[in-house]
C-alpha cells in the first residue's frame, strides 16, 4: 500500500507514524509545503521572545529523523498543487528546484492546515506587518525583533497567537496596543471570565483598544501606521495580525471534494472525504461540536492528532471514528492561566440551549457553575483570580463548558477533567478522586479540599438542596 500525506505539522505528521506502527511495508510519503515538520504552532511566539532558545526546539521530528525511525519518505519544501482523484494522483511542485512531478497513492491523506486570514486591507503587505503561523514567519519576526529592536507594536486580535505574542514582546521591553473588533479579548471565554484577562494584561502595561476596527494599514519611514475606523492611527514600530485562520483547501474544492463551512473539507467520523481513499484531518476540516451537535471550525492541535490518528487505523483497514470536539484550550499570560472547554454563555444563548448558572465564592475561591436546565451539574472551580466556569458533570446531566482563570497553570490540568467529563467519561465519585490526584500534583494541599466542595456543591444542586443564580454581569464585565 502506497500512502502519500500531503502537510506534516500535526495531524499529517501523527497520521504517518501511526500508519507506520500498523503496516510496517506500506511506502507512506509525506509532503510539506515549509521547510518544517511535526512543529507545534503555539510555541512559535516563545521562540520570537527567546523563551525558546534553539530553533531546533521548535520541531519534534525531522525529514532526517522520520527516515531513520519510521522509513517515512518527508519531503519539505514542495507543495502539492493538484489532486487527480480518478487516475489517484498528486501533482507536486519541489519549490526548491522547480521540479514538477506526479505521484501516485492507494490512499492519500490531506493535512493542509490552516493559513492566517488576511483582509484585503491597504498596506497589509508592508514587510513591518506581519503574521504567524509558520516556523518561517517565526524565524522572520525574530530576524526583525533583533536587527530592528523595535520599541512599539501593535497586535490586529484578541486571540491565542495574538495575546501570546503581546506576552513575548512586552518582556522584551516593547509597548504592545491590542486592537480587537470585539469587546473582549478570547473569544471562548464569557465577558466576566475575559475580565480578568484585561486585568492582566493592562497590569503589564499592554493597551487595549476593544470594539475597534482596523481599516487598513500605511508605512511611514521607519513605522507603520494602523489606521482604525473611528479613532486616529496608531504609530508603532510594527504590526502582527492575528485575527484568525482560514482552512486551506483549495486543492480539495479543485478536485471536486465535498466543502462543509467556511470552505472547510467535509469528512465523516471515520475522516473520510466525499471521494474514495482520500481523508482528510485538522485544521481544514469541519468537526461535530461535541455539545452543541453542529458542525464547526475547532484549529488546535490536540484534536488533529487524534484525527490523525483515526485516519491512520481506518486507512490500514480498522474502523476508528471521531465523535467530536469540545475546543478545549489552555493559555499562559504572565502570571495567569486561562483554560476553557466546551462553549460559553453566549454561544450555549445563541445554540437554543436551556441551562441554569451557579455562581460561588467560598473564602478565596470563585466557583461557577452553567448547566443544562433540569440536568443535574455544572461546575467551575477557582482559586483566588482563579475562576472557573462548567456545564454539567454525567451523573444524569452533561458538561456543556468550562472556563478557568487561576494564577497557576496546574489549572490546565482541571481543564483536561472537565474536558474527559463532558464526554461522560467518568462519574461523580471516580472525578472527585482524580482531581484530588491532579490538584496533590499539581499545587498545593489545600486545593483538593476546595474541589471536594464544589463537587459537593454540584450534588446539592442536583437534588435541589440549593440553587442560587447571580445577576446577569456580563455586558457590564466586558470591559
Amino acid at each position: 500500500m502506497k500512502v502519500v500525506i500531503v502537510g506534516g505539522v500535526a495531524g499529517g505528521a501523527s497520521a504517518a507514524a501511526r500508519i507506520r506502527r500498523l503496516d510496517e511495508h506500506a511506502q507512506i510519503i509525506m509532503i510539506e509545503r515549509s521547510g518544517y515538520v511535526s512543529y507545534a504552532n503555539c510555541g512559535l511566539p516563545y521562540y520570537v521572545g527567546g523563551v525558546i532558545k534553539e530553533q531546533e526546539e521548535l520541531t519534534l521530528q525531522t525529514p532526517e529523523s522520520f527516515w531513520d525511525r519510521f522509513r517515512i519518505d518527508v519531503r519539505v519544501q514542495q507543495e502539492a498543487t493538484a489532486i487527480n482523484p480518478t487516475e489517484k494522483t498528486v501533482t507536486v511542485h519541489a519549490l526548491d528546484s522547480g521540479k514538477v512531478y506526479t505521484e501516485t497513492y492507494d490512499k492519500l491523506l490531506l493535512a493542509p492546515g490552516a493559513k492566517p486570514t488576511v483582509p484585503a486591507l491597504s498596506g497589509v503587505d508592508s514587510e513591518r506587518v506581519f503574521t504567524l503561523r509558520t516556523v518561517e514567519d517565526t524565524l522572520r519576526i525574530r530576524r526583525f525583533v533583533e536587527d530592528q529592536k523595535p520599541k512599539t507594536a501593535v497586535l490586529a486580535g484578541g486571540g491565542f497567537i495574538g495575546l501570546e505574542m503581546a506576552e513575548n514582546l512586552v518582556e522584551m521591553g516593547v509597548s504592545v496596543t491590542i486592537v480587537q473588533r470585539l469587546k473582549q479579548l478570547l473569544a471562548p471565554l464569557d465577558a466576566d471570565m475575559a475580565s480578568f484577562v484585561h486585568a492582566e494584561m493592562r497590569r503589564h502595561g499592554v493597551a487595549l483598544r476593544l470594539d475597534e476596527t482596523v481599516t487598513g494599514f500605511r508605512q511611514d519611514g521607519d513605522s507603520v501606521l494602523t489606521l482604525l475606523e473611528e479613532s486616529e492611527p496608531l504609530r508603532s514600530d510594527m504590526v502582527l495580525l492575528a485575527i484568525g485562520v482560514t482552512p486551506d483547501t483549495h486543492l480539495a474544492k479543485e478536485a471536486g471534494l465535498e466543502l462543509g463551512i467556511r470552505g472547510s473539507i467535509a469528512v465523516n467520523e471515520r475522516m473520510e472525504t466525499s471521494v474514495p481513499d482520500i481523508y482528510a484531518v485538522g485544521d481544514a476540516v469541519e468537526v461535530t461540536h461535541f455539545v452543541t451537535g453542529q458542525k464547526a471550525l475547532i484549529s488546535l492541535a490536540g484534536p488533529a492528532n487524534k484525527q490523525g490518528r483515526i485516519a491512520a487505523d481506518n486507512i490500514c483497514g480498522g474502523n476508528s471514528r471521531f465523535h467530536g470536539s469540545q475546543g478545549s484550550s489552555v493559555l499562559k499570560l504572565f502570571g495567569l492561566t486561562a483554560a476553557s472547554t466546551g462553549i460559553n454563555e453566549k454561544a450555549a444563548q445563541a445554540a437554543g440551549i436551556a441551562y441554569d448558572k451557579v455562581v460561588l465564592f467560598p473564602a478565596s475561591h470563585a466557583i461557577i457553575s452553567l448547566f443544562r436546565r433540569n440536568d443535574p451539574v455544572v461546575i467551575e472551580i477557582g482559586t483566588l483570580a482563579l475562576r472557573m466556569q462548567l456545564l454539567t458533570l454525567p451523573l444524569q446531566g452533561t458538561v456543556i463548558m468550562g472556563n478557568m482563570m487561576p494564577q497557576s497553570i496546574g489549572y490546565g490540568f482541571r481543564a483536561t477533567l472537565v474536558s474527559t467529563a463532558r464526554q461522560g467519561i467518568f462519574l461523580i465519585p471516580l472525578l472527585i478522586v482524580l482531581t484530588l490526584s491532579l490538584g496533590l500534583l499539581g499545587i498545593q494541599c489545600a486545593q483538593p479540599l476546595a474541589d471536594i466542595a464544589t463537587f459537593l456543591l454540584a450534588l446539592f444542586v442536583i437534588r435541589g438542596i440549593f440553587k442560587e443564580f447571580p445577576e446577569d454581569v456580563s455586558s457590564s464585565a466586558a470591559q
